[in-house]
């Protein structure tokens, strides 16, 4: 099982939110820097409506508190599996591999108990190739007792301990949950590891909470929007986590998200059942004809589904009860069963799921051999449970009433098999009801969606025509405003319902009347359909789905300016490729007009024939004692303190490592900081570790101490290390091709029709686009002076991050801050420098530019301009403006 790619997008950016971390070393700048990377800095504007993402919230002093925003269906358990991958690697505080995972209920932490340990689960299967087989999962009664548990294994597997929320909540009232903060005999080989100055108080040292206090361990929520009650928050602060990661469709306000998945991205991967198809009958018996009709439809498209695919479907129906009015019989539920019962349909298809009453307990409802086809519930099903086979939910509640879907919608929104069905009826899913309150219902189905993580976009709804009353019917509702039939929800009448359940084939309605559920289905598959060509037709671009998010506003996008569209039609801007050589390409070809002869250049192909076993290991770590740190937490001050310290206090840790001989410590060493240098593509793992162990292979006993309880400060100077050697071999080797025509530039950036500015600058004449990307006054005074030019045809604002135009040569790609186009046809390119940013990263860009300006012909330019400063072949924002006049 892999990541979808909108699943790839989540974790990718919470690799690019800890490297931000790891190079500021504070969540608050680290979460402020990341948002600003991407859509700018935060204003506050006058009218209250804000731009960018706001300032990081410290919800957990001392920890990092971050959240991904992830829909229903959208695969949180396994987004967070991949998750934990990325925090061991990228992530050196704490003890990554102990790891926490909370759940609100406990049916849920069941199932992610049996997921995560069954060797089967893709979740589990996983989890082993991302941390080679070394994963243990624990519950809290086996961590009580210290099965397979010990300091040993804290240090070298991943351990994730499950709990739901109210197992940590120190009030907690259940006996037997207390037992997490009491003395704990089967935990005394923990004693070494207990930091004295981190014990809560009035507990023992050997409690289990103390020593997960001790491991600082990395905490995922799992539905986190449950977690915020002051008990929660003090249940989070009292497992001093080093990292939070919550899981949520619906985040609240106070919550940091680093990434947000679309919803219209779940329905292109067939992770849902959408648009949600809601139809509103005149009476229950309506509802529950529509219902089992629907039912029994869809069950014989699941056959002949299963018939060409192999993959079983039994659609199931949620009958939602009305709550119990105060002072009722709390009957209402066996009733209803006993009402279906009448229909002749079998007791063993009919279950009922409430607060106190569990007929679904140990029934696996995906089985083929399950019979169960209708469950009766109210609302809880909203706490985790999960059957992709629940297609249709049909409300029995009084009609008086607005029927509250919203807490279950959820529960009928994922889709079997993660694939597009080939009837389109199997790929929607269905609320009937029977409301004179419909407006209102539909508010509810709306919240439900929103509570999921979609939108109002993502259903459709009808009214059954408006029905023939008799006159004594409109006296009574006109005289008394009250309906003639009113009745409470379990009762109905059966013979108002048609349906035979030992018919195996289609309700045949006698006359010629279409029946409801032809009317439901017929509109449902055109509605389907038209939904389709909707989310087929959307680019889910990560840029586009940041502004909805964090600015709660439809992009807005400009276009190229009319007087300048035939001018840009054919114009494409040179890059760099890499010239490949065709012997080498018709020896792996089989189609000779299928080859490709040059290659899109990146740094990655620039270092065949590195070879890290080559390079020098000498690496200055003399400096790195004044950079060591620890976080402690000050329980005066609710808040991290940064201590620099030379002596280390946590020794038990090591004790596994250094109680082996020297060679082995050296090699599990090694591996424990090549596990946390990140992606350092193309060197293998193994050249890595090599490497590494030879920069370790003459340490101390004590340096080796030293790098187990600090690796970030190691990990730092290994990656400059070797950042630094694959640069000064790219560019070297750069040259080389280039000297040996094995570099060229070729036409390959085209300008695109629109751009969405997250800021966008006021009007400027000549400007390509109808609004550009945001300017410091800096640029904007440069540009206004440029574009006052009598041989200036047009200028742009070049986006960055992925979206413009870019250098691409020997390091990180370069996207100069202006194009500019001449009336003879020059395009000339132009790289802003405040005064102060005259350096080698500035040295390098120039250099690399001038290239490109050499190699695309006389008819491109590159010029680095800084603000006042006089640098060596560059210019000054006021010299030059004599040089773009003469072009």
């Amino acid at each position: 099982m892999e990541l979808k790619p909108y699943q790839q997008q989540v974790i990718n950016d919470l690799e690019e939110f800890l490297l931000f971390l790891e190079k500021h070393q504070s969540p608050n700048k680290a979460f402020n820097n990341y948002w600003k990377e991407k859509i700018g800095d935060y204003q506050l504007k006058l009218d209250g409506s804000s731009v960018g993402m706001r300032p990081y919230i410290d919800n957990i002093p001392g920890a990092v508190h971050i959240a991904m925003k992830v829909p229903t269906a959208g695969g949180k358990t396994f987004i967070a599996c991949n998750a934990l991958h990325s925090i061991n690697k990228y992530f050196n505080q704490g003890n990554p591999k102990a790891v926490v995972w909370l759940v609100p209920w406990s049916n849920l932490l069941q199932q992610t108990v049996t997921n995560l340990s069954s060797p089967d689960h893709p979740y589990r299967a996983k989890l082993n190739s991302l941390f080679n087989g070394r994963v243990e999962v624990y519950e809290k009664d086996e961590l009580l007792q210290g099965a397979n548990f010990n300091p040993a294994s804290v240090t070298e597997q991943l351990n994730i301990f499950v709990f739901n929320f109210s197992s940590l909540r120190i009030n907690s009232r259940k006996k037997d949950d207390r037992k997490v903060y009491q003395e704990n005999g089967q935990l005394e080989s923990f004693k070494d590891l207990i930091d004295p100055e981190l014990l809560l108080p009035e507990t023992d040292e050997t409690a289990l909470i103390n020593i997960i206090r001790s491991l600082n361990p990395v905490v995922i929520v799992d539905e986190s929007h449950n977690a915020e009650s002051d008990l929660s928050v003090e249940m989070l602060n009292n497992l001093n986590p080093s990292l939070v990661l919550d899981l949520t469709a619906t985040p609240k306000e106070n919550s940091n998200i680093i990434s947000f998945v679309n919803a219209m991205a779940l329905k292109k991967e067939h992770m849902v059942k959408l648009p949600v198809v809601v139809y509103n009958h005149h009476k229950k018996e309506e509802v529950i004809t529509s219902a089992l009709q629907l039912q029994r439809k869809l069950e014989l498209l699941a056959e002949e589904e299963e018939k060409m695919t192999g993959k079983y479907i039994r659609p199931i129906i949620l009958f939602q009860a009305q709550s119990n009015i105060k002072g009722k019989n709390n009957t209402t539920f066996q009733k209803i069963k006993e009402k279906l019962v009448s229909l002749k349909i079998p007791e063993e298809q009919i279950k009922i799921k409430v607060s106190g009453t569990d007929e679904l307990k140990d029934i696996n409802l995906m089985s083929k051999d399950c019979p169960v086809r209708y469950i009766i519930t109210v609302n809880a099903l909203k706490e985790g449970w999960d059957c992709p086979n629940a297609y249709i939910l049909a409300s029995l509640a009084d009609k008086s009433s607005a029927v509250d879907v919203e807490q279950i919608l959820g529960r009928i929104l994922r889709q079997p098999y993660v694939t597009r069905h080939q009837s389109p009826l199997l790929n929607l899913s269905f609320v009937l009801t029977a409301s004179s309150k419909f407006n209102e219902t539909l508010d509810h189905v709306v919240n439900g969606l929103q509570e999921a993580g979609f939108s109002k976009d993502d259903y459709y709804a009808e009214e059954a025509p408006e029905e023939e009353l008799t006159t004594d019917e409109i006296l009574q509702k006109d005289l008394f405003d009250e309906e003639p039939d009113k009745k409470s929800d379990e009762d109905f009448n059966l013979e108002e319902i048609e349906f035979d359940p030992e018919s195996t084939e289609p309700v045949i309605i006698e006359n010629d009347k279409p029946s409801i559920v032809d009317t439901i289905t017929e509109k449902a598959e055109k509605e389907g359909k038209e939904y389709e060509a909707k989310v087929n037709d959307i680019d889910i671009d990560n840029t586009t789905n940041f502004f909805t998010e964090v600015s709660k506003t439809q992009p807005k996008y400009y276009s190229i300016d009319s007087r300048y569209r035939e001018v840009v039609k054919d114009l494409k801007l040179p890059q760099f490729f890499r010239v490949i050589d065709q012997d080498e390409i018709h020896e792996n070809i089989l189609f000779e007009e299928l080859a490709e002869y040059d290659r899109f250049l990146n740094k990655t192909n620039l270092l065949d024939g590195f070879n890290l076993a080559n390079q020098n290991s000498n690496i200055d770590f003399d400096a790195v004692d004044a950079d060591i740190y620890t976080v402690d937490f000050d329980e005066h001050k609710r808040q991290a303190t940064v201590n620099h310290i030379k002596e280390r206090t946590k020794k038990a840790l090591l004790n596994n490592i250094l109680s082996k001989p020297k060679d082995k410590q050296i090699s599990e060493v090694s591996a424990h900081i090549v596990s946390k240098l990140g992606d350092m593509t193309p060197i293998s793992e193994q050249e890595l570790r090599k490497y590494v162990g030879r920069v370790f292979d003459n340490f101390s006993t004590d340096q080796i101490r030293d790098i187990i309880d600090n690796p970030f400060n190691y990990v730092q100077k290994i990656k400059q290390k070797i950042n630094s050697l694959t640069q000064e071999y790219a560019k070297d080797r750069f040259q080389v091709l280039l000297d040996a025509n094995e570099i060229k530039v070729k036409e390959s950036f085209q300008f695109p029709e629109t751009i969405m500015p997250y800021n966008p600058s006021t009007s400027i004449t000549k400007s390509l686009y109808d609004r550009e990307d945001s300017m410091n006054n800096y640029e904007q005074n440069m540009i206004m002076e440029i574009a006052g030019l009598n041989n200036i045809v047009f200028w742009h604002r070049n986006l960055s991050r992925g979206k413009g135009f870019f250098l691409n040569g020997f390091e990180s790609n370069h996207y100069p801050d202006f194009i500019i186009y001449t009336k003879k046809g020059n395009v000339i390119l132009i790289e802003t420098k405040g005064d102060d940013r005259d350096n080698d990263d500035s040295r390098d860009k120039n250099r690399l530019g001038k290239v490109w300006a050499n190699k695309a012909g006389e008819n491109y330019k590159y010029f680095m301009v800084f603000q006042s400063k006089d640098v060596e072949d560059t210019y000054t924002a006021k010299s030059i403006i004599e040089v773009l006049k003469l072009l």
